[in-house]
C-alpha cells in the first residue's frame, strides 16, 4: 500500500530526532516522506547544520502518518499560528499521529494527546500533563492510533516498531538488519536511573543554563493554547 509521510521540520530541531526515523522509514517501500516547513528555504538543526525541506504546508494538507520530531525549538513551534494549524489540520485525519522526544509536547500543544498515554525526553515527561496527556516512561508509547518516542534515539525504536505495523515485523527485522542497529553502547548512562543522580544532576544544570526557563515557557504556552 503507497504511504504519504508528513515529518515536521523546524528551526532547532534536534536533527536525529528526525534523520533517525527517516532513515529507517525511507526503507518502507512505496512510500513518500516529505520534511515539511513554511518554505522549501534550509532549516538549521540544533547540530549546527541545515537540512532542506522537501514540501511546504501548503503542499501537504493530509498525509497518512504525522511525525513530530523535537528539540530546543519546539517553543517557536508551539507559538507560531501557522505550524500549530498544519499538525491539527494534518493529525486530524491521519492514520498514525506520531512524534519523537519532545515532539509529543507539540502534538499535546496541538490537542493531539489529550486523553492519550504518550512518551517524551526523561527530562520533560512531566511536562505532558499540561496538555492532557498521561506520561509513560517507555522508549515507545502506543495508544490507539498515537504512537511516541522518548528521547532521541528511542526514534529508531518507533520507527522500527511503525514499520512493523505497517509493512510486518519480518520487513521490519529485515530494515533493522540492514541498517545493522545492534545498540551496544559504551557506557551505560543512557537513562536517568542508570546514569545516576550525579550525572542527572550535571545534566540539569547545564540545561538551566541553555535554556532557564524552558519549563516555565511551557507552562505559559500552555495555558495560551487553552490549557488549565
Amino acid at each position: 500500500m503507497s504511504l504519504h509521510l508528513a515529518l515536521l521540520l523546524f528551526p532547532g530541531v534536534t536533527q536525529l530526532d528526525l534523520t533517525g526515523p527517516v532513515q529507517v522509514l525511507s526503507r518502507l517501500g512505496d512510500a513518500r516522506l516529505d520534511l515539511v516547513w513554511k518554505t522549501r528555504d534550509p532549516v538549521m538543526t540544533d547540530a549546527g547544520f541545515a537540512i532542506l525541506p522537501t514540501a511546504t504546508f501548503e503542499e501537504v494538507p493530509r498525509a497518512e502518518i504525522l511525525c513530530v520530531p523535537g528539540g530546543f525549538g519546539i517553543d517557536g513551534v508551539i507559538v507560531d499560528d501557522e505550524a500549530m494549524a498544519w499538525i491539527q489540520r494534518v493529525g486530524a485525519t491521519a492514520t498514525w499521529v506520531s512524534s519523537v522526544c519532545t515532539g509529543s509536547l507539540i502534538l499535546g500543544a496541538a490537542g493531539l494527546l489529550k486523553g492519550y498515554r504518550a512518551g517524551c525526553h526523561w527530562a520533560q515527561r512531566d511536562m505532558l500533563p499540561l496538555f492532557g496527556a498521561e506520561p509513560v516512561a517507555e522508549r515507545v508509547v502506543i495508544d490507539r492510533n498515537r504512537i511516541t518516542g522518548g528521547g532521541v534515539t528511542a526514534g529508531i525504536d518507533f520507527a522500527l516498531t511503525l514499520t512493523a505495523l505497517l509493512r510486518g515485523e519480518a520487513h521490519a527485522r529485515a530494515v533493522q538488519l540492514s541498517l545493522e542497529y545492534d545498540p551496544a553502547p559504551p557506557f551505560d548512562s543512557g537513562s536517568p536511573e542508570r546514569a545516576g543522580e550525579a550525572l542527572v544532576a550535571t545534566y540539569r544544570r547545564r540545561v538551566a543554563t541553555l535554556a532557564p526557563t524552558r519549563d516555565d515557557d511551557l507552562r505559559a504556552l500552555a495555558l495560551r493554547r487553552g490549557f488549565s
